[in-house]
């Protein structure tokens, strides 16, 4: 399997809030960097425990609109094209770094002044 349909299959498991099914494609020591860069989490049981509270991370009303993924060595990274209730349309961007057929590392990337605007 390629690691963008790896990454695919996450987003798949996002939209149907099966985020036990998500994790099992993390390793252990995993990183996740929020919007803005200043917020880390390290470890799947911090990120997992952070997927519960996802309503909180996300902006009221937040939709993916599209999906676009971008494969090159060990790296995924995802074009996401987005909505929600203060920000009619936009995109943001995603890299997924491997280590084997595992994500080691989630960093995204976005205009951080727009995301918070929208909350």
């Amino acid at each position: 399997m390629s690691l963008a349909a790896i990454v695919q299959r996450g987003w798949d498991a996002v939209g149907a809030g099966d985020f036990d099914a998500l994790v099992t494609d993390y390793t252990e020591d995993m990183v996740f960097i929020m919007p803005g860069q200043d917020d880390r989490l390290v470890g799947v049981a911090a990120f997992r425990d952070a997927l519960d509270k996802l309503g909180s991370l996300v902006p009221p009303g937040f939709e993916i609109t599209g999906l676009r993924q971008v494969e090159t060595g060990h790296e995924v990274v995802t074009i996401m094209e987005w909505k929600s209730d203060k920000v009619s349309a936009s995109q943001l961007a995603v890299l997924f770094r491997f280590r084997g057929d595992k994500v080691f590392e989630e960093r995204w990337f976005i205009d951080t002044e727009q995301w918070r605007a929208a909350f």
